[in-house]
């Protein structure tokens, strides 16, 4: 890790940017303190991908900028177009980048004085570099893959299965999210960098038949070249004993517990906790186990909000709001958004950075909101907090397992 002159570490980049032969992929994210949102052909941007592609015309910087809604794509020819590309991102205000070459993975963080805290991980054979332009939906997972084959995803000749479109879209989603996730977390320090000794930890809580579990396993070493160890925990051994097959076809190092996941035994606690369309308060199960593990990212995807609905039905809703309970189906969605709002403000109280995002709609419920916490260890004022519990009189599962009072 150095710390350098922000012009010079970008001059250094920009050399990266542009070479055709040994950039993989390029991620930019989040702002610099104190500055707007970085901008692209007039939009504001969240984050932006670089890739090189051969096209009929040859080969083309691919610059996809992603906006709150959508993504837009580019390709750039080579030369003074593609220079004039990437000076013009360079100089937006992101505040992290990760590039990711054949040989290395360079990281890039803008301190608070405008200084660049950069770090470069040597890899320990070359990384494939994909560089097909047709890729639908910016595809993170080929549907040849062999995991994809393995889970029946995909057939023998690596093409989606029709009956399993909905299930692939969620993988691709998830791996997009993870895939930001990771690279904001390493790059602000909020995440140790995983080493071949010490691997990056991940479980999944409830991990049923493992979708994801692999997915992410084979995305994050195959395709971002970490090291990476992977659980799975689920309460059936059938989904054990399933999944230690599967993993033993691919040739993946991955271990199966059976648990609930309010008492699942790990040999280490993880640095990255999964749960996804855990139904009820087995998600605040799961985001309670993270807390106790003191995880340094979580993403959950919660399911079927009971709880707090019930709460709702037995006790009285407070004036002037009687018009959010009054119908049935209004109040079983205003009770989703008030648990994962208490959710979210719990763990924030708990030291946790937490933004609520949307998640692709998957073949088993309509739910498409994700919870992403980053440990950073700054504790959130509780005022509000204490006063919606008052105001409405629930009394949030998630709060009694991490034992904050209210």
């Amino acid at each position: 890790m150095a710390t350098q002159p922000l012009a010079d570490a970008l001059a250094d980049l920009r050399v990266l940017l542009l070479d055709p032969d040994s950039l993989v992929r390029a991620l930019a994210s989040g702002r610099q303190k104190g500055q707007p949102l970085p901008r692209v052909q007039d939009r504001d941007v969240r984050r932006i991908e670089l890739r090189h592609v051969d096209l009929k015309s040859g080969r083309h910087l691919q610059v996809t900028s992603f906006d709150e809604t959508q993504s837009h794509t580019a390709n750039v020819a080579l030369g003074p177009e593609a220079e004039a590309a990437v000076d013009g991102l360079l100089a937006e205000p992101f505040g992290n980048w990760h590039v990711d070459t054949t040989t290395a993975t360079h990281q890039l963080r803008v301190t608070k004085k405008r200084d660049a805290i950069t770090t470069t991980q040597d890899r320990s054979e070359p990384l494939a570099v994909e560089r097909g332009h047709d890729r639908d939906k910016q595809r993170l997972l080929a549907g040849d893959d062999p995991v994809l084959v393995a889970l029946g995803i995909s057939d023998a000749q690596g093409r989606i299965k029709p009956t399993r479109q909905a299930k692939y879209r969620q993988v691709e989603e998830f791996l997009r999210l993870l895939d930001s996730s990771i690279t904001d977390a390493l790059a602000k320090g909020h995440l140790r960098r995983p080493t071949d000794d010490d691997p990056l930890r991940i479980v999944d809580l409830g991990c049923g038949n493992a979708y994801l579990t692999f997915a992410a396993q084979r995305f994050l070493s195959h395709v971002r070249g970490l090291p990476v160890r992977v659980t799975g925990v689920d309460v059936k051994q059938q989904s054990a004993d399933h999944n230690s097959g599967v993993a033993d076809t691919l040739g993946i190092d991955a271990d199966f517990v059976v648990g609930t996941i309010g008492e699942a035994t790990l040999p280490q606690p993880p640095d990255v906790v999964l749960a996804l369309h855990a139904c009820d308060t087995a998600t605040d199960d799961a985001l309670a186990r993270a807390v106790e593990w003191e995880a340094a990212l979580v993403l959950a995807a919660p399911c079927c909000h009971h709880d707090i609905a019930a709460q709702l039905r037995s006790g009285s809703t407070p004036s002037p709001y009687t018009l959010l309970t009054r119908h049935g189906i209004l109040r079983e969605r205003f009770a989703d958004t008030l648990t994962d709002a208490l959710r979210a403000s719990i763990l924030r109280l708990v030291g946790y950075r937490v933004d609520v995002v949307e998640f692709v709609e998957s073949a088993h419920t309509p739910r498409n909101t994700m919870l992403r916490a980053t440990r950073t260890g700054t504790v959130e004022a509780r005022e509000e907090y204490d006063a919606l519990l008052e105001q409405w009189g629930v009394t949030p599962k998630l709060a009694e397992l991490v034992q904050i009072g209210g």
